[in-house]
């Protein structure tokens, strides 16, 4: 049995969905799978709804069709997350889990990560516009387009470009993000930086206000942050470098101005919502395959590292594995490759052992079968990748 969970823009949905696509749940169908769906009653980050909908969803199941055999928990984006937190908090009922493009690290360090490149960008571009909102937001459409608006401005100059990719770096956006272009050369700066333009908005300026009313406050904080090392650490240290020298900037004094710039604190009792709705803590009862776009931006490919930390501070590294795929995008896989994904968590379950199932080759090797046994689209291929981790994995509250 699949249980899909929906991700942030479709949770919320009059009807629950049973997996990410018609052939895919097909093709699913055809291999002897059942599939179900859980939905919220109310949409935006209803991970607290998802993942208590488990077991009523298994109930009706187990009504209808008898008790599965196995359960995997498995969905997109927030419903990767979902999936992942519905095993840590349902292991009795929940045998693995498939967390596909999910935010597996959880909102606070993705929602931190956030507020740091949305700090960045209004503290040296814009610091007195008001409109530029960075927590407990009132108005999240006048934000939006009030990001937008400085952000395009600043795009115009030198100076504008490399302070956008300063405050992109500290949201740890990578150097490609479009799927529709060509991955820029290592040399060729103005690409790299273009890329970290295109992907602002959708993977840093995140709509905060929903989620800060379902958590009764602002989750978010950058109180003693040291943006100079978020920038060592955030993989464009080189890139944002040679664009400050190209533009005549002192890259030590706009850090220097970070440094002195007002922080920000979170109420305490909005972060616990959100750890609890949900930051998984890691601790696994059965085996989670994870996969991910390199190029991701909502969730960022670290959120896979820091998940990977987690899980092996728990000793429980032996159930886990990752999956990439290098390229830009956003849960954008081909049906192909997420059948080859649902195929080898199950073969994991069947076998105990993970041996080399989940090593890109393997993988590869599975999802071109798939397709010529049944015509499901392809893809591109798995491929080894080890990401950074998230410069601001989870630590806890500064006041």
């Amino acid at each position: 049995m699949l249980v899909w969970n929906p991700g942030y823009g479709s949770s919320g949905a009059p009807t629950a969905a049973a997996g990410p696509t018609n052939p895919v749940k097909a093709w699913l169908l055809d291999q002897g799978y059942a599939l179900a769906g859980t939905t919220a009653s109310s949409g935006g980050w209803a991970v607290e709804d998802l993942v208590a909908n488990q077991p009523d969803v298994l109930r009706i199941v187990s009504a209808e069709l008898g008790e599965p055999e196995e359960v995997i928990a498995w969905g997109e984006s927030m419903g990767g997350l979902t999936s992942a937190a519905a095993l840590e908090a349902h292991p009795e009922l929940i045998d693995a889990a498939l967390p596909l493009c999910g935010s597996v690290s959880g909102a606070v360090p993705m929602l931190n990560g956030g507020l740091d490149g949305t700090f960045v960008l209004r503290m040296l571009l814009a610091p007195d516009d008001e409109r530029l909102e960075l927590a407990d937001v009132r108005n999240e459409a006048a934000r939006q387009a009030a990001f937008r608006e400085v952000l395009e401005e600043a795009q115009a100059t030198p100076q504008g470009r490399a302070r956008i990719a300063l405050a992109a770096s500290a949201a740890q956006i990578p150097a490609w993000t479009q799927a529709s272009d060509p991955e820029p050369s290592k040399g060729d700066l103005a690409a790299q930086q273009e890329q970290l333009y295109a992907a602002f908005m959708f993977g840093v300026v995140s709509p905060r206000q929903p989620l800060e009313a379902r958590a009764g406050g602002n989750f978010s904080w950058n109180t003693g942050v040291d943006y100079g090392q978020s920038l060592v650490h955030s993989g464009n240290a080189q890139l944002v470098r040679a664009l400050y020298r190209e533009a005549g900037l002192s890259l030590s004094e706009d850090l220097g101005t970070l440094a002195s710039s007002d922080r920000i604190a979170a109420d305490p009792r909005a972060v616990a919502y959100m750890q609890e709705n949900a930051t998984p803590e890691g601790k696994l009862s059965g085996p989670v395959l994870t996969l991910h776009e390199t190029g991701d931006t909502a969730p960022t490919v670290a959120q896979a590292a820091t998940y990977e930390d987690r899980v092996r501070a728990n000793g429980d590294n032996a159930l886990l594995r990752q999956a990439f795929v290098d390229r830009p995008g956003h849960c954008d896989y081909a049906d192909a490759e997420i059948a080859a994904m649902v195929t080898t968590l199950h073969e994991r379950l069947d076998e105990d052992h993970w041996a080399d199932l989940a090593h890109p080759a393997s993988l590869n090797a599975l999802a071109d079968r798939i397709t010529a046994e049944s015509g499901l689209e392809r893809g591109g291929s798995f491929a080894s990748y080890a990401p950074n981790s998230m410069l601001r994995p989870e630590r806890e509250v500064q006041r």
